[in-house]
């Protein structure tokens, strides 16, 4: 049977709280020169979730996960795992303002809002 490290239920825990998938939360966790690594896998449905607006939940989590490791004496990380080709460009999440034109997903964006245009 996979022993279960404190860290490792801390995070299983919280995450499965938050998601609406809690069966498909996973965790593997490594022991290397610099540290104990928490990889999550988590349904992709639930990613949002996880992660929360702009990372402030993923990075909540983080903070508490360091927390408990300390009171054990251990550098701990914490890894979102993400499925290859799963991550979206910011420019197809971003909404569109009024006036403003999707720039192609290859080409850089600028800002263009402050900008008082005279057509």
């Amino acid at each position: 049977m996979e022993e279960r490290f404190q860290d490792q239920e801390f995070v299983e825990y919280v995450v499965r709280a938050i998601v609406n998938h809690p069966d498909d939360v996973k965790t593997e966790r490594i022991i290397d020169e610099r540290g104990v690594l928490i990889t999550l896998h988590v349904n992709p449905e639930d990613m949002g979730y996880v992660i929360g607006r702009q990372g402030q939940t993923a990075r909540s989590i983080r903070t508490l996960l360091k927390i408990v490791g300390a009171k054990n004496s251990a550098r701990v990380n914490l890894k979102v795992f993400e499925p290859e080709g799963s991550r979206r460009s910011r420019q197809a999440m971003a909404p569109q303002g009024e006036g403003q034109q999707a720039a192609p997903a290859n080409e850089e964006s600028v800002d263009l809002s402050a900008i008082d245009l005279q057509i």
